[in-house]
């Protein structure tokens, strides 16, 4: 496709989420997807969003003509639809995977919004050696190698977060008219035979909250290093602090209040600042 020279006259960019409880626009709490809009308003292009159900999210894909998650086959050997996608009817390119879709803006609109997405950076954070079979092999990901740090980031990032997962899944904000199909693709996926195996009580909840704490504190001494702050690079946010972003727009929809209060606050309030500073970056459109 060619290079679309202008955002102003071109046909908005249309980016699918999913749709939680209504309102969907206060509800949306994936992370993936919000890392997209975290990139999408960063880079100021023109985009509507397009809201899916969670049942409905393979038929929108197979509609759209959009590929299976490169990941999906790893967790069951059947094909896995996943949302954000970006259709860009400028270049017509249709666009899946959060990395892939930010990557794509930059290129695409290098000169768009609030500047680089991806300046270089030292981004050295590693989850321990029992977190690697979280990871997705690099070789999957189909970054660039100037991206490759940025990528590297992202799987671990991801890791860190996806291991402490059980703490939001019972705050997840389902829409009832399709809440039951929703928790019973979630009790099969982890192989349970109940929703309510999935809610984390008790003492096992504050093993995993101080778990959490624990696991996030490379993270924090990560951000700390630039003392100008919030951001990574200080003043300047990058791709790489919308990956946390992402995962801590899901954690403020999904844990309990005070939990979210107690998590803000952890390491110097270091993840509270960064989801502070990132509001704006976080219109809903």
């Amino acid at each position: 496709g060619s290079m679309a020279t202008s955002t102003s006259t071109s046909t908005p960019i249309i980016f699918y989420d999913i749709a939680q409880r209504p309102p969907v626009a206060e509800t949306c709490c994936a992370p993936n997807p919000w890392k997209s809009r975290l990139a999408l308003n960063f880079k100021a292009v023109p985009y509507t969003t397009t809201w899916v159900k969670l049942p409905d999210i393979e038929r929108v894909c197979k509609e759209i003509g959009a590929e299976p998650s490169a990941f999906g086959l790893l967790k069951e050997g059947k094909p896995y639809y996943t949302l954000p996608i970006i259709h860009d009817p400028a270049t017509d390119s249709l666009i899946g995977d959060s990395f892939d879709i930010a990557a794509y803006l930059q290129r695409t609109y290098p000169a768009s919004g609030a500047g680089d997405l991806f300046p270089p950076q030292k981004l050295d954070y590693a989850v321990g050696r029992d977190m690697q079979q979280l990871l997705f092999p690099l070789s999957e990901i189909r970054a660039s190698p100037e991206l490759a740090d940025y990528a590297r980031f992202n799987s671990n990032v991801d890791a860190a977060f996806t291991a402490h997962v059980g703490l939001m899944v019972h705050g997840l904000p389902l829409d009832p008219a399709t809440a039951e199909v929703t928790k019973a693709e979630f009790v099969r996926r982890a192989g349970l035979s109940s929703w309510d195996d999935l809610e984390m009580v008790g003492e096992a909840r504050d093993k995993m909250m101080q778990s959490f704490r624990n696991m996030l504190g490379d993270l924090a001494a990560l951000f700390r290093k630039d003392a100008s702050g919030p951001f990574l690079l200080g003043q300047r946010a990058t791709y790489a602090d919308m990956i946390v972003g992402g995962w801590l727009r899901m954690m403020r929809a999904t844990l309990p209040v005070s939990e979210w209060q107690e998590a803000r606050a952890w390491h110097g309030g270091i993840f509270g600042r960064l989801h502070d500073a990132l509001d704006k970056y976080a219109e809903v459109k």
